[in-house]
């Protein structure tokens, strides 16, 4: 399968040790027609594309994260407020159909996308005004953290307008024989990237003279400038009129045109009990994914250098793993591996309950939790994507694609939410409460992909059957020599 190419400012980078999920973008997932432009007008624009998400990744992880989540913690935001930062991306989500619509309408990808994420990235000039004012006393925390969320809303819904757009403009821009080797080079340039910028930032704003929030504020600047830099690059990348890119596409026989309404896609019971799957999966895994960096910042009082080295580890373990869980999707299909390897991240949360501040959990424990959920997630975020694929019609795909991302913005949203709520409730044992909870949700979530059929898909019997099978004819081979 394709890798997901990423927007150019993406959501689900969270630098959380679980990815909170369901804010990515709605993208088509027909295959676009070849593209027309020449083999070196074709190599500068990925390599600008390159550059784009690499500076992109700075400003994105500066501006969301654990050096937004330790800013928040630092003005003493209630845990409703930190979870609103992560809902907020997701309740965007749904803007997408809407700036499609909207980019169709254009006749330039590049001036769209600039006006979109230009003033979406500017917006942010503000904080630092406002952090000024803050250290200077002429507003008060709580007024500071109520204006941090309306710049993360307004940035994030003006942002979710630009992505169905830009995400066409490099569909056409990169051959279909080129997307998956380019989309891991440019994803894996980002990830490395985060592995840099997050510990750098993390340790300059809590090194800074001053204070952590107003360091912050000077961190904020230097990645806006980078995210405007990477707006730059895009000049550098061919042009695409969208009005040509829908002839081409009506023109491809590749390509259904025919839209089918909702109830159709409702009609597919295989498809509802993924959908029932994937909502329930994203309620449960947003109870608590946000609130991770909360436990060690707020709870165990971690500094925010501890904080951005324990993400970084994440980053490199879902990194180090993708290809492997590829290969073994590729052999046992994928509900195999989201039943099998979702078992284990639904009980994840549990491991965090034995977590403290001796040097045992310091140097060991967070440290392999961090690990664990990077690499595991490596496989639900493949799988969950590529199931999709599987067991949705050849024609339409982009219905039902967008019908899951849509389910998997609000559900994760009211998860986020819900959270919030429950983890400032001492009744149900404050975070650690929430964790457990998380969990048990979790399990029950599960239970619907058991009956979700996938092509060329095996069962976790069928999986065990054929490899106790393979090492009774080795143990036989091996007597007989």
């Amino acid at each position: 399968m394709e890798p997901l190419p990423i927007t150019p400012t993406p959501a689900h980078i969270t630098e959380s040790p679980e990815p909170i999920t369901g804010s990515e973008a709605v993208f088509p997932l027909a295959a676009m027609p070849e593209s027309r432009f020449s083999k070196s007008e074709i190599r500068s624009s990925l390599r600008a594309s390159t550059l784009d998400g690499i500076f992109a990744a700075v400003f994105s992880n500066i501006a969301g994260g654990v050096l937004l989540s330790n800013f928040l913690v630092e003005l003493h935001a209630s845990p409703v407020e930190i979870g609103l930062s992560a809902s907020i991306p997701m309740m965007a989500n749904l803007l997408q159909p809407l700036g499609a619509w909207l980019g169709d309408r254009t006749t330039s990808r590049h001036n769209y996308c600039l006006a979109i994420y230009t003033p979406s990235r500017l917006i942010w000039l503000l904080l630092p005004i406002c952090i000024g004012l803050f250290t200077a006393g002429k507003i008060a925390d709580h007024t500071l953290v109520l204006f941090t969320l309306a710049i993360v809303f307004c940035t994030h819904f003006l942002g979710a307008l630009g992505g169905a757009s830009w995400l066409s403009w490099l569909a056409a821009l990169v051959p279909r024989r080129l997307r998956g080797r380019y989309f891991s080079i440019r994803n894996s340039a980002a990830n490395l990237t985060c592995l840099i910028s997050v510990p750098l930032g993390g340790f300059l704003v809590s090194k800074f003279a001053t204070g952590s929030i107003l360091g912050y504020g000077v961190i904020l600047v230097f990645g806006i400038v980078a995210g405007i830099l990477s707006l730059g690059f895009q000049w550098f990348m061919n042009d695409v009129n969208p009005q040509e890119q829908q002839k081409a596409v009506t023109a491809s026989d590749e390509i259904a045109t025919d839209a089918i309404p909702l109830i159709t896609v409702l009609k597919d019971a295989n498809f509802v009990r993924f959908l029932i799957y994937f909502s329930v999966w994203m309620f449960a895994v947003n109870l608590s994914a946000p609130f991770f960096n909360l436990y060690l910042l707020d709870n165990l009082g971690l500094d925010v250098s501890w904080v951005t080295i324990y993400s970084s580890l994440t980053s490199a373990a879902n990194l180090l793993m993708l290809v492997f869980w590829g290969r073994i999707a590729d052999r046992v299909g994928n509900r195999f591996l989201l039943l099998s390897v979702g078992v284990l991240v639904a009980a994840t949360p549990i491991f965090w309950l034995g977590t403290g501040t001796d040097l045992l959990s310091l140097w060991l424990w967070l440290p392999l939790l961090h690990i664990l959920a990077g690499g595991t997630w490596a496989a639900i975020d493949l799988c969950n994507n590529n199931i999709q694929l599987e067991i949705a019609p050849m024609q339409n795909q982009s219905t039902y694609f967008a019908l899951a991302a849509a389910i998997a913005g609000v559900s994760g949203a009211l998860g986020t939410t819900a959270g919030g709520f429950l983890a400032e409730l001492a009744n149900y044992g404050g975070l650690p409460g929430l964790f457990l909870i998380s969990t048990i949700v979790r399990f029950v979530a599960l239970a619907p992909l058991i009956w979700v059929q996938e092509r060329g898909g095996r069962s976790v019997r069928q999986v065990l059957r054929s490899y106790f099978a393979k090492d009774q004819v080795d143990l036989q081979l091996s007597e007989k020599s």
